[in-house]
């Protein structure tokens, strides 16, 4: 389209330039006929303007809004080729395609932390002819720099006055939807809807994030120090229980010992061979107890 409207102008000055080189050439024999070739000359450029500014082109994702001396006309033309009163009116685009504005805001957390929030908007310009038309007549084209931006900075104050700084960390899901609720009923009230909104970083004092560090490590080592108390519960119970098992087992042993069963102990251990140096008595072993008399054959 910009080259069609280019090569009409060209044209247009083509033919300029060649009625004004004759008029010069004819000025000098007759002056008159010279006067009416400039007049002709510039009727032509005055069209070629004319007809190239008759028409243009609506960009798809977009709606062009007709003015006529600088106020709108309630039209609205859809995406293609349009066509308009040159020299009167003109079409402004209006982009109604999803658009991202991102911005970084500073708030304090209820907790009187400082916080550094970056904000990432998607949204996008209500498509109606009609409310495209009050969108400029309100905002024009500055609706970023008049809506958005000033609705970020007060929604995320807001917002971020609800939590202390550590539940923005654990309860980041819930402050950003929060965020984004706040966001949306400011920029309705303009046509302006967010598609959607995300928290791409909170940022605090570096004297938090130490502390929060400090926390995290206090907590790490309180539950090494509850495993290793576990751990040395459960060998202490071993140990108990194993004494009991010792206990209770001598405990048999004693009620079954008797002087038959440590004699009979004593012979199994004996290999039969009795000690070549004594104190004068040769210990004697009651064999009789532990064998059949004579009587039983």
């Amino acid at each position: 389209m910009f080259i069609l409207q280019l090569l009409i102008l060209i044209i247009g000055f083509v033919i300029t330039g060649l009625e004004a080189r004759n008029a010069y050439k004819i000025y000098l024999a007759q002056q008159r006929i010279a006067h009416g070739s400039i007049v002709v000359a510039a009727v032509v450029l005055v069209l070629a303007f004319g007809v190239a500014g008759s028409f243009g082109e609506v960009p798809a994702g977009y709606r062009g809004v007709v003015l006529r001396f600088s106020a709108t006309t309630g039209e609205v033309k859809q995406p293609g080729l349009y066509f308009i009163t040159p020299f009167i009116e003109r079409v402004v685009p209006m982009n109604v395609q999803v658009q991202a504005y991102s911005a970084d805001a500073a708030a304090a957390s209820r907790d009187l932390q400082n916080v550094s929030t970056k904000v990432t908007l998607n949204y996008s310009l209500d498509s109606d002819p009609q409310k495209i038309v009050d969108i400029y007549n309100r905002l024009q084209q500055d609706w970023e720099d008049r809506i958005i931006a000033p609705a970020i900075q007060e929604a995320t104050k807001a917002d971020t006055a609800q939590f202390t700084a550590e539940e923005l960390i654990t309860r980041r899901p819930e402050a950003r939807d929060k965020l984004e609720a706040l966001l949306r009923t400011r920029m309705e009230s303009f046509d302006l809807h967010i598609a959607a909104m995300s928290i791409t970083n909170f940022q605090f004092s570096d004297e938090f994030t130490k502390a929060i560090e400090a926390k995290v490590v206090a907590f790490q080592n309180y539950l090494q120090s509850q495993n290793v108390l576990k751990q040395r519960q459960v060998e202490a119970e071993q140990a108990i229980a194993v004494a009991r098992g010792d206990a209770e087992a001598n405990r048999l042993r004693r009620l079954q010992i008797s002087p038959l069963t440590v004699q009979y102990d004593a012979v199994q251990k004996w290999n039969g061979v009795l000690p070549v140096v004594t104190g004068g008595a040769i210990p004697l072993l009651n064999l009789g107890a532990l064998t059949p008399s004579s009587n039983t054959r």
